[in-house]
């Protein structure tokens, strides 16, 4: 039986919204949101920390935390840090964006059944657009695009529209063509992270500012699945009131 561990980065110097993991959402915070509902779907669930503001907030709603570097660049080199120091063995470690309070435990239970076949390295999950959203929302390079291959394994991610859609007008792109955006949650192969975190940055990566290029011009796979859920995913002071406002006509736990 496939052992899974959950960890939960979370920073507490964001350049956007600092100290965001501990801003209140209808009485809770963030971080204590997100982790609630991890643990519906995983034994094991940690929050990896460089700040003591948080970690000592986990252990006030009776989380479990660990203490990270400060060095760290992104959210899965701070996962591999915190699994190691845990100490505890898993076939898959699965980074949930402590951002994500509105994350369902259905899209958490399709990263694990990504790991039902013994060829998956990554996986993570993707969104199609609908015909009803925006240009200005198809094109926000804030939103990553992804196009994946027949075996819905990611081929390239974008801030850019990909693919580009010749001889229509960009109005109509969405009624001719279904296109991906990425939900930012991994889960990894413990062997496969402990190589990730080695890896230089790439070429790609460093143009688009997305990590998970790194590991697809390393030719790594990325195993996609498709989710229909909406999350809300905070990044700014603005994202938290959409977020409230959201909370208010559709009440989560």
């Amino acid at each position: 039986m496939t052992q899974f561990i959950a960890i939960i980065p979370a920073r507490y110097a964001s350049t956007r919204f600092p100290g965001k993991p501990l801003a209140l959402l209808e009485g809770k915070t963030i971080l204590q949101r997100v982790y609630e509902r991890v643990m519906v779907v995983f034994d094991s669930v940690v929050v990896a920390t460089d700040d003591e503001r948080i970690a000592n907030h986990v252990e006030s709603f009776g989380g479990r935390v660990v203490m990270t570097g400060t060095h760290h660049q992104s959210g899965t080199d701070r996962c591999f840090e915190a699994y190691q120091k845990i100490g505890e063995q898993a076939d898959v470690v699965v980074n949930v964006q402590g951002d994500e309070p509105f994350i369902a435990t259905s899209q958490l239970e399709q990263l694990k059944a990504c790991f039902s076949e013994a060829t998956t390295q990554i996986a993570t999950l993707i969104k199609p657009f609908t015909e009803s959203d925006s240009w200005e929302s198809l094109s926000n390079p804030n939103t990553p695009k992804v196009v994946v291959n027949d075996r819905f394994e990611a081929m390239y991610f974008s801030r850019s529209v990909i693919p580009f859609v010749r001889g229509v007008a960009q109005n109509e792109w969405l009624q001719k063509h279904t296109f991906y955006k990425h939900i930012g949650l991994y889960a990894y192969r413990a062997e496969v992270l402990e190589r990730l975190v080695t890896l230089p940055q790439s070429t790609y990566e460093k143009i688009e500012s997305l990590e998970q290029l790194r590991w697809l011009q390393a030719n790594y796979k990325i195993q996609t699945a498709i989710t229909t859920e909406e999350t809300i995913g905070i990044d700014t002071p603005e994202d938290l009131e959409r977020a409230k406002a959201f909370l208010a006509t559709s009440p989560t736990p």
